[in-house]
């Protein structure tokens, strides 16, 4: 491979550990999570974005999919806030193996075998495209994160994780939240806690 295609990879580095970044590019950190379940007779997808710096998660929902595909729709909202912020670089840290593999070196070899697999279309082309075509634009970092570490064990990273996972669950609270019309802006003290401190409903009045 000379040097002129290897400039052209859809490919991303592995980020260090959160808690290693400088501090000046830990604004360009992002963590991301996404999970599915079913409500009534209905499957929901709910993928969501933390800032750390920010102490904010951003989300979005739709209806049908998986927990994989929103662990995709999350990295996608990572990737709108970088570009729409015009960010230099993104570092991104997902608990999902796959999203971390693919972004490491699945997404260019299914670039270049036309997002096939086997004769077959890839699972989620239209998603992998998009993301492959923003990565190459915008230099990416990915870190993968255990998820559910214990408490005594936890360092920043991991706590940041759970920040996350608490944000893409589909009910954070009793609270029957319409994301769409509630906005995508939610506090980080909200969506981790969950017991019903005063206070926390004001902000969707």
């Amino acid at each position: 491979m000379d040097e002129e295609e290897q400039e052209q990879v859809t490919r991303a580095e592995e980020a260090p550990p959160y808690n290693q970044l400088p501090a000046e590019e830990t604004r360009y950190a992002l963590f991301t999570d996404g999970s599915c379940r079913i409500i009534g007779m209905k499957r929901k997808w709910k993928a969501a974005v933390w800032s750390p710096t920010r102490q904010v998660a951003q989300a979005t929902e739709g209806e049908g999919g998986s927990s994989q595909l929103a662990e995709l729709k999350a990295v996608q909202l990572a990737l709108d806030i970088a570009e729409r912020e015009k960010w230099p670089k993104l570092y991104l840290y997902t608990d999902s193996w796959m999203v971390a593999n693919a972004l490491w070196g699945w997404l260019e070899k299914w670039k270049k075998a036309n997002w096939q697999r086997r004769g077959k279309p890839i699972w989620a082309a239209d998603e992998w495209k998009d993301i492959a075509t923003r990565v190459e634009r915008l230099p990416v970092k990915v870190r993968h994160v255990d998820a559910h570490v214990p408490k005594s064990r936890a360092n920043e990273e991991h706590r940041n994780n759970e920040q996350v996972d608490q944000a893409a669950k589909i009910e954070v609270s009793k609270i029957d939240l319409d994301w769409q019309h509630k906005g995508e802006l939610f506090l980080a003290r909200w969506a981790h806690d969950a017991s019903g401190h005063q206070g926390r409903d004001a902000t969707y009045k």
